[in-house]
């Protein structure tokens, strides 16, 4: 699910503003949050697409748009395995599962539901027609879905879970060396309670490519690949303290105390790696790097 800042961003990035039109809109979302929580229904605006088909919407113009064969030497990491001594450290035990679901005929197409439980948090989106998608996260779908009444509501039949993945936030260190740079999933990976992951993949692509060519231009390389760790990761210290927000109001059991513990964690792992760093001293205008003065 693409929100609008999301989408507009990746139209301008791509200079497509018509890019991903005629797909499925989420107009609504009903969240029900924290213990005891009545649903409340709110305005949403978002598309629903796969990850091939955003894949295949922006792989045409990516070439000459991203084209970095002048700056010969340097590699971009989009995926593991990362070179030594890059390690990943994760900051919590979640683990999602997705699973296809058809919705029942009074769910309505264009609404998304969330749901916090005792022992985790539902996700249900529409995908077409009456196909959607079910993340469960923490216990297991089966579970979580014999106490929801919101996500559980909306469902006519399940099927078997089609995938299990680590849901908490995780990120490399370093992400970067003397000709090399992490971006993307093998940067970092994002919490899906925040559904940001996305348009940070793009904001991070944009920042590698404008430091690749400012070393090119004769930039300091330790400076500049300073201000990429820097710039990273003060942004997964925000992601990592938007995600509290979540988890402290989503439930009071070990589960959920378990994890807000492990999301402090990764937020003084983040300062004490930012605490040496001085201001940042250079600053992007459009998709180039300059100096602050």
């Amino acid at each position: 699910m693409l929100g609008e800042q999301a989408l507009a961003l990746i139209r301008d990035v791509f200079e497509q503003p018509r890019l991903l039109d005629n797909l499925p809109r989420i107009e609504k979302r009903v969240v029900a949050w924290g213990p005891g929580a009545s649903p409340l229904t709110v305005e949403h605006s978002a598309v629903i697409v796969s990850e091939e088909a955003l894949l295949a919407a922006m792989r045409p113009p990516l070439v000459p748009k991203c084209d970095l064969s002048g700056e010969a030497g340097w590699t971009v990491f989009a995926a593991r395995q990362l070179p030594a001594p890059s390690i990943e450290y994760s900051f919590g035990s979640r683990t999602a599962s997705t699973i296809p679901v058809r919705l029942n005929d009074n769910a309505d197409p264009a609404t998304c539901w969330i749901e916090s439980l005792e022992d985790g948090w539902l996700f249900l989106i529409p995908a077409a027609a009456r196909d959607a998608w079910l993340l469960a996260i923490g216990e297991s779908p089966e579970s979580l879905l014999a106490s929801s009444t919101v996500a559980a509501a909306q469902i006519a039949e399940c099927g078997a879970p089609s995938a299990t993945f680590p849901a908490c936030a995780r990120i490399a260190s370093p992400l970067c060396g003397a000709d090399w740079l992490a971006c993307g999933p093998a940067a970092m990976a994002f919490d899906p309670i925040c559904g940001d992951g996305t348009a940070h993949a793009i904001r991070e692509a944009i920042l590698a490519a404008a430091v690749i060519r400012a070393v090119a231009n004769g930039g300091a390389v330790g400076d500049l690949l300073s201000h990429y760790e820097a710039r990273l990761t003060a942004a997964f210290r925000r992601h990592l303290m938007l995600c509290r927000n979540f988890y402290e109001s989503g439930g009071t059991t070990p589960l959920w105390r378990s994890e807000v513990e492990a999301i402090d964690h990764g937020t003084h792992w983040c300062e004490a790696r930012l605490s040496n760093t001085a201001d940042f001293r250079y600053r992007l205008r459009g998709f180039e790097l300059e100096a602050v003065r």
